[in-house]
């Protein structure tokens, strides 16, 4: 049912992964699915501000960033899953749109946490975005 399975994690957000990845590991197994966790690297890039950044900034940033989602994925990950490990910079929900869209995955699993009701009224949290705008199934682990 499910070949490709797309986890979007934040590193520095335990809840972003605490209950998702065992949802998608055991979906993995279950269906014996590649998993392609992606992290999301805010764009420094940005006119208002990358001037306040050196201009290598950016590249220590993402192989920082790199590392450790190496040795998080060496940490969490069982070996007989077949993984692959995406950083990619931007807005968390375009990103994670535009990763699914890619690779062509057929489930993006991720967490939502609780927020207050107006501020998702007026804001939208990254989850709901994805729901609203992908093609693909996507499942939300509370």
């Amino acid at each position: 049912m499910y070949n490709k399975i797309l986890l979007p994690i934040d590193l520095n957000h335990k809840a972003s992964w605490d209950r998702a990845l065992p949802t998608a590991l055991v979906l993995c197994k279950t269906y014996d699915a590649s998993l392609h966790v992606v992290t999301v690297m805010p764009d420094f890039g940005l006119p208002l501000v990358g001037g306040f950044f050196p201009k290598e900034f950016t590249d220590q940033a993402k192989k920082a960033l790199t590392d450790q989602f190496k040795e998080f994925i060496k940490e969490h990950v069982p070996k007989d899953i077949k993984v692959q490990r995406i950083v990619v910079d931007g807005k968390p929900y375009e990103a994670i749109l535009r990763v699914s869209k890619k690779l062509n995955v057929d489930l993006i699993v991720m967490a939502s946490h609780k927020r207050k009701r107006l501020e998702e009224y007026l804001l939208g949290t990254n989850a709901m975005r994805v729901v609203q705008q992908s093609k693909k199934s996507v499942m939300i682990v509370r």
